[in-house]
């Protein structure tokens, strides 16, 4: 969600900043603009609704000469996607961009018009331009000072980058609740709002702390901490990948992310079963003391996330005999829950930087949870780094905006964890045992399943004309068929509900018709006959029905049931293994109705705004 690259240099900057906000792309975005100081003072900005290429091709027909500037791919949260609306914003000799929200942008830009400042755009950034710009003007400071002094006037989570085209030997950056990262060079600095946007001019960042402003130059980062003092924080060498730059002959980022989670859940197990036991002596000696006093598991997560963490909910308490609440950050944080005895709070995020499961995360930390562990993909993010324990899902980089690698890999640690816990509250060992051999094989299970592809593929035709869709599971596949219709209507634009299948007779049925395709995930476990009856339930009342089960499960398909027959696979893992077919049925009906799959209308990857 919204993406900032900045750069000082001795060298023209114009490619630099293109190349990052191409490599910011995957965040989602709506517009693009960069704005670059030329040799001989002058601001240079150039705006553009629709992709990155567009703003390049811009540049590329009037070139932009220029050692110092910033960049933005804006998401629209205030104003539509329109030009005016597209960042950087500029007062006079200042210009901005922000990710986040200002949230009391309104009464600063009553006041800033009362002073005569005059906005052209409909967005809360606006207000930083002329604020900065108006106290400068009135106290004659400088823009390091001036940020200072504008910091404590903003309410609501920014990062944010400031230009002063007077001084282009500086930028400033200022970090409240939106991430931030500062690339160093030799003989040059950049920043940008993810690390993967720098990559190919350095791999020595400085992550800013929350509250941080930095002042940037070409050989210098100067840090003040968010009681304005001077601090220093750590430069360290990331080994991160970018590997976004080929689909690897796949169509799209998400059809090739399926296709790696075979791969992908490999190495999230590597190093962490030894001997028929899990091992997560990563989380260190004093983990191991936590983890024997931990009566409650409290979850909290968002959109996929928050998927994952209820089919969890299943494993810690059948497992692991330990109980597990799951709850929306968005809502964890703004309600009073009661805090349970030795309760371990687990977030979960695919980026680390989600804005409302890290106000969740400190709120935990405030309310003296046991503990907290995060369980993320990227290492350098802010939620790893604020969570006492951690355990990376080791998916690699993700690019299509619709989770899939990332959520089945959250769902391999989970499993993990839950074997590591019901260890310590006397699971008997078989199940552990049974746990590591249902992980060991899942992989070879996951590219059996993909095979299937041809024929899912044919019946993906069959949703084309369709316009809502029901998803139904039972037990631990009622969270998977929650992630298989948010894949559907993401990517797809066709609304989709999931119930739970015993909730069929109270409301949902009310909907079944021959137009509402009902999928089901019907694996064979001690459910498999309740799901039948609810199937019947549909069936009688005309519904289309389209089963995902083994072929064991004794479904036969005729011209109300179409059957997928899909491999075996142990029962502890189907959750994670029923996953994929339908990420390939979503995938391939938004292929047919020719939606963007890897960038859907009006979402973002990183969701760093509440």
């Amino acid at each position: 969600m919204c993406g900032i690259v900045g750069a000082i240099a001795k060298r023209d900057i114009a490619e630099i900043l293109l190349e990052g906000l191409k490599r910011l792309e995957y965040r989602g975005y709506d517009s693009a603009g960069l704005a670059i100081i030329s040799p001989t003072g002058e601001l240079q900005r150039v705006r553009r609704v629709g992709k990155v290429q567009a703003l390049k091709d811009a540049v590329e027909a009037h070139p932009l000469k220029g050692s110092t500037g910033i960049a933005h791919t804006r998401w629209a949260t205030h104003g539509e996607p329109v030009e005016r609306n597209a960042h950087p914003h500029v007062s006079d000799f200042i210009a901005v961009v922000h990710n986040g929200i200002i949230e009391n942008f309104e009464p600063l830009r009553e006041k800033l018009i009362a002073k005569g400042y005059q906005f052209r755009s409909e967005t809360d950034t606006e207000v930083i331009a002329h604020l900065i710009h108006d106290i400068i003007s009135t106290e004659g400071c400088s823009l390091f000072e001036a940020v200072q002094k504008a910091i404590p006037q903003l309410r609501g989570a920014y990062g944010t980058v400031i230009m002063d085209t007077r001084n282009p030997d500086i930028l400033v950056a200022a970090r409240s609740g939106s991430p931030l990262v500062i690339g160093c060079g030799v003989g040059e600095n950049f920043i940008a709002s993810d690390q993967l946007a720098l990559l190919p001019v350095t791999r020595q960042f400085i992550y800013l702390e929350e509250g941080d402003i930095a002042l940037v130059t070409h050989r210098t980062v100067t840090i003040l901490d968010k009681n304005f003092r001077e601090t220093t924080r750590p430069c360290v060498e990331s080994d991160a990948r970018y590997d976004a730059g080929s689909k690897a002959g796949f169509n799209h980022y998400m059809q090739k992310e399926i296709y790696e989670q075979p791969n992908a859940i490999k190495n999230t197990l590597e190093g962490r079963m030894q001997h028929g036991k899990v091992d997560l002596s990563e989380l260190g000696e004093k983990a191991e003391t936590i983890l024997k006093h931990v009566e409650h598991v409290q979850i909290v997560a968002c959109g996929t996330a928050y998927n994952a963490g209820m089919v969890a909910r299943y494993w810690f308490e059948a497992l692991a005999g330990i109980p597990c609440d799951v709850e929306i950050a968005s809502e964890f944080r703004y309600r009073k829950p009661a805090r349970r005895k030795n309760s371990l709070f687990i977030t979960l995020s695919q980026s680390g930087e989600t804005a409302d499961t890290l106000a969740a995360l400190r709120l935990a930390k405030e309310n003296n949870y046991l503990s907290t562990l995060a369980v993320c993909n990227v290492a350098a993010s802010t939620l790893v780094r604020e969570a006492d324990l951690v355990l990376l899902t080791k998916a690699g980089v993700e690019i299509g905006v619709a989770s899939t690698k990332a959520f089945t890999t959250q769902l391999t640690v989970l499993l993990l964890l839950v074997a590591k816990l019901g260890r310590l509250n006397d699971m008997a060992e078989s199940t552990e045992q049974a746990i590591v051999h249902a992980l060991q094989t899942l992989p070879n299970r996951i590219e059996q399943v993909l095979m299937t592809e041809p024929e899912i593929k044919k019946l993906a035709g069959q949703f084309v004309d369709k316009h809502h869709a029901l998803f139904l599971g039972r037990g631990d596949e009622y969270p998977i068929a929650m992630e298989a219709s948010l894949k559907l209507k993401e990517i797809s634009y066709i609304h989709a509900e999931a119930y739970a299948a015993g909730e069929l007779k109270h409301g949902p049925l009310a909907l079944i018709d021959a137009d509402m395709p009902v999928i089901v995930m019907a694996p064979t476990n001690e459910m498999l006959e309740k799901l039948k009856s609810n199937i019947e339930e549909v069936r009688a009342r005309g519904g289309q029905l389209y089963v995902f089960a083994e072929q064991e499960a004794g479904f036969v398909s005729d011209d109300t049931m179409h059957i997928i027959n899909l491999p075996h696979i142990e029962e502890l893992t189907a959750p994670i293994y029923y996953t994929v077919p339908t990420q390939l049925l979503a995938y391939h009906v938004a292929l047919i109705k020719g939606t963007d799959v890897d960038q859907p209308r009006n979402l973002a990857k990183s969701v760093t705004v509440e």
